[in-house]
């Protein structure tokens, strides 16, 4: 059974991951193209570093050229924003990549992109489902990865030159060269090294690497650009006299910062210091998107800059939607995803990170000081997020609980609204604020709330802890 979450279908390998399910996914994609008379384009598909990831491309690749349908396949290892870039700039109407992004490393799976570089919808990905809960084994067509070639149905073709340069032309790069920053980077075992080397080397830029061999395991440790995982990383920046670490997940399209003093940035903290920045030193003008998710503080900025604030379901999908409704600046998530306006419309951890070299090098301020002032404006804001796993009958539990009979604890403060658009949010009179939802990535129940101090938000998420008996 093949389901979409938030990012994309993931699964674990050798269970439902595995070469006839790739291949009845590549039917369908197929089937849908031909039913939307859009096969004349072709279509785009690249892969990372995973286990398995390299095969199943060609599985993929296989059954679409079967179909008669163009192939153009990207015959590098590649991060996930330059597989969207190339979807972009080919103008092809579909592309995927096999990665299940920072999942663990016994996953993998495959993201669906459409037109202009940009996560499929849920309209997309449902009709893709419904194709293959209709189709057999029999309704594959499959030419074989060197026919295809042969007969060039399957082009190899290497966008790196274009995807460096495109984000080249977008940073300024001579006020990166003026800085001379030395950096350090991790691509967690991922597939940000060469692409974020050649940018910021371009740029004059110092740039170390630490855990860029290939290694399927990650390092025995998940491929997420959090504070739990960046530990060498920060303690490198500071023995070094590193000005930044950067941390990239698997696939690189979300990314982890460490300042020049060892300190972990949230992701919520990169989205206002560069929304921040594009407005009030850059001079830009357009509202922001952010997921249900994601701190409220880009709120207050777009709010003293006369923009709007977009408040989104998860899933960067919504995000692009509704950046390209509005026209926003910027879009983003707490988990550490982000692009702005004229970039490809999905989440891009090597131009993200490009673009804060750039905040840096043409402020001459620190990330701290940043924040300070960004603060002293906005006043100050402190996350706390938790996850919770679950088994299949805790789920139905829990949904009963929270999303049937909607019951909730006692918070202790006035509540102004509540919404279960996307899982369940409750909006404090104060300010502050608490989701629980699911992950569409993982079975996981995750709690998030921001409050003006930390041990406030903690407090809301041990009430709900203690109201749904977790983890016990």
């Amino acid at each position: 059974m093949i389901r979409f979450g938030t990012g994309g279908w993931r699964a674990l390998i050798g269970e439902d991951f595995t070469r006839d399910n790739v291949q009845f996914l590549a039917q369908a994609i197929s089937l849908l193209m031909n039913e939307q008379q859009c096969t004349r384009e072709g279509f785009v598909i690249g892969y990372d570093r995973r286990f398995l990831s390299d095969k199943a491309a060609r599985w993929l690749a296989e059954v679409i050229a079967g179909n008669g349908i163009k192939v153009y396949f990207i015959e590098r290892i590649a991060p996930t924003p330059m597989v969207m870039y190339t979807v972009k700039s080919k103008d092809t109407y579909y592309g995927a990549a096999v990665t299940a992004s920072h999942n663990p490393a016994d996953y993998n799976g495959v993201k669906v992109f459409t037109r202009g570089g940009r996560d499929a919808t849920e309209e997309v990905t449902n009709r893709i489902e419904a194709i293959i809960d209709r189709i057999s084994p029999a309704d594959i067509k499959k030419t074989e990865f060197k026919e295809g070639l042969k007969e060039g149905i399957i082009e190899k073709i290497d966008p790196f030159n274009d995807y460096i340069d495109t984000i080249i032309s977008m940073i300024d790069t001579e006020a990166i060269k003026k800085r001379k920053m030395k950096i350090l980077l991790d691509p967690m075992f991922g597939v940000s090294r060469t692409s974020l080397q050649a940018i910021l080397i371009t740029a004059r830029c110092e740039v170390d690497t630490i855990n860029d061999r290939h290694d399927t395991l990650f390092g025995g440790r998940l491929p997420s650009p959090n504070t739990h995982n960046l530990g060498r990383l920060k303690e490198m920046v500071v023995e070094k006299g590193y000005d930044i670490g950067i941390g990239t997940d698997g696939d690189a399209d979300r990314l982890g910062i460490i300042d020049e003093k060892g300190n972990f940035i949230h992701p919520n903290d990169i989205l206002a210091l560069l929304y921040y920045y594009l407005l009030k030193y850059k001079g830009w003008k357009g509202g922001v998107v952010r997921n249900v998710a994601t701190t409220h503080l880009l709120d207050e900025i777009a709010k003293g800059f006369g923009e709007e604030c977009y408040e989104v379901p998860v899933g960067f999908k919504y995000i692009s939607s509704m950046m390209e409704a509005s026209n926003a600046l910027i879009g983003g998530e707490s988990s550490g995803g982000l692009t702005i306006r004229g970039h490809i419309k999905g989440k891009d951890g090597i131009f993200a990170a490009s673009l804060l070299i750039e905040l840096l090098s043409v402020t001459g301020k620190s990330l701290s000081g940043l924040m300070e002032e960004i603060h002293q404006q906005f006043g100050y804001y402190a996350m706390v997020e938790r996850d919770y796993k679950f088994n299949g009958h805790d789920k139905a539990s829990l949904m009963k609980k929270l999303f049937i009979e909607k019951e909730l604890p006692d918070f202790g403060y006035e509540i102004k609204d509540i919404s279960y658009r996307d899982g369940v949010k409750v909006y404090f009179k104060n300010g502050g604020w608490l989701i629980a939802r699911f992950s569409g990535t993982e079975p996981l129940l995750r709690i998030f709330a921001e409050m003006e101090k930390e041990e406030e938000a903690s407090r809301l998420i041990n009430e709900v802890v203690t109201f749904l008996k977790l983890g016990k």
